[in-house]
Order: C-alpha cells, then structure tokens, then sequence
C-alpha cells in the first residue's frame, strides 16, 4: 500500500512522523536485491598503490541483523547438507617441513635481533635503523617464502595491564563439560549427526500417497 502525502504545504509534527526514513528505504530496497544491508568497508590496495574501499557482505546467519546474508547463508547450508558435504572422519592435515632456506632465513633473523639489542643498548641508532630496514626485508622474503605465524618485533610493544580475573578460593569451581580435540559432531545412535539435513514431506506444499511421498516431485514445493 502507498501513501501519498502532499509536500507542498507545511507539514505537522504528526504528518512527518508517518513519513518513512532514509536508512528504511534503503534496507527495504537492499533487501529486495538480495544485497548486504550492513556491508564492512573493506580498504583495497593494488600493485600501483591506489587504495580503494569495497564493500564486503557481512556474512551474519541471524536474520534479525542482515536477512539477505542470512538466507544466502541457509541457502548454503541446505545445499552442503543436500550434497553431502559432512565429513565422517577428522581432517588431517600435514604441516609441511621447514626448509633449509626458511631455517637459514629465521637464523640471519635471529643473529641481526641480538645484534640490534645491542646496539639499541649502546644508543647506536643509526645501526638501528639499518638494522630494522633489514628485519623488514627479510620478514618480506620469509612471507614469500611461505612461512606463517607471528614474528618477534624488535621493539615489542608493553603489555597492557589487565585487571586480574582470579576466582575467590573461597568458592567452589563451577563445573566444566570434557572438551574433546575433535571437529567432527558426534553422532547419536550409531548414525544420526546434529547437523544432518532433514527434508520433510507435507501435504500442505503439494499432494503426497499414503506413504507419505509427493505424487507429483517435480511440481512439488520442497522449500
């Protein structure tokens, strides 16, 4: 239903009210697309140095914060579900071994750290800005290399206080359900998995037999 206000006399309190908002229509209109109503601002960098912002869906699975990435989502998880995309054993993945080039990367590293505390302890900062320019390479062609994982600055930051979460002895420890190391749901009943996808057959979205099957599978509305 539309309404249509007249906007050319001045308008009462009461009038603007009813009026609908600009952040409404543009999430009904975003909505009706199928597209992120609260995309995150993403900052893009290319080879020549241009930075760019792209929106990037949100990907939230609740509806009552982004309904198009929430049905894209169910949409999703139908389909892994219907295909079978459960796995019925643990991953295994293999770490690959470090390379004699990695090792010898990580040692110059290790050798110019030690040689820039004591520099830095001397107040040489000159050999300290060499220094840190070489780290820098040298992090670069460790990345390249495919190494992974946090690297020890040379000046680590201070650690922030943090104000102490510690239990009064004089209470009881609440209790804790055993964690297992595992990824896999675990299955009931010799075959039934939590996230077993179950297709349900209703005579409200077309007619069924007997038995409980859709006499017509291709005019039936399975969703």
């Amino acid at each position: 239903m539309t309404t249509t206000v007249d906007l050319s006399g001045r308008m009462t309190r009461a009038q603007r009210a009813t009026l609908p908002l600009s952040a409404e229509v543009a999430q009904a209109l975003a909505e009706q697309h199928g597209v992120c109503v609260r995309p995150l601002a993403m900052r893009r960098i290319d080879t020549t140095g241009r930075t760019d912002i792209v929106p990037v869906p949100c990907g939230s699975t609740r509806e009552d914060q982004c309904r198009p990435c929430a049905d894209k989502a169910r949409r999703l998880r139908m389909t892994q579900c219907r295909e079978g995309w459960h796995l019925d054993a643990e991953p295994v993945t293999d770490r690959a071994t470090p390379s004699e080039d990695h090792k010898a990367l990580m040692a110059t590293r290790a050798d110019l750290c030690a040689v820039y505390t004591e520099c830095k302890a001397i107040g040489d900062e000159v050999t300290c800005e060499q220094i840190a320019e070489s780290v820098a390479e040298l992090d670069a062609e460790l990345r390249a290399a495919g190494v992974r994982g946090r690297l020890t600055p040379l000046d680590p930051p201070p650690r922030p206080v943090k104000r102490s979460t510690r239990r009064r002895q004089d209470t009881p420890d609440l209790p804790r359900r055993p964690i297992d190391k595992r990824t896999v749901g675990r299955v009931f009943a010799g075959r039934y998995r939590p996230s077993t996808f179950l297709t349900l057959t209703l005579d409200s979205y077309g007619r069924v037999d007997n038995e409980g099957a859709a006499l017509d599978p291709d005019r039936y509305d399975y969703r």
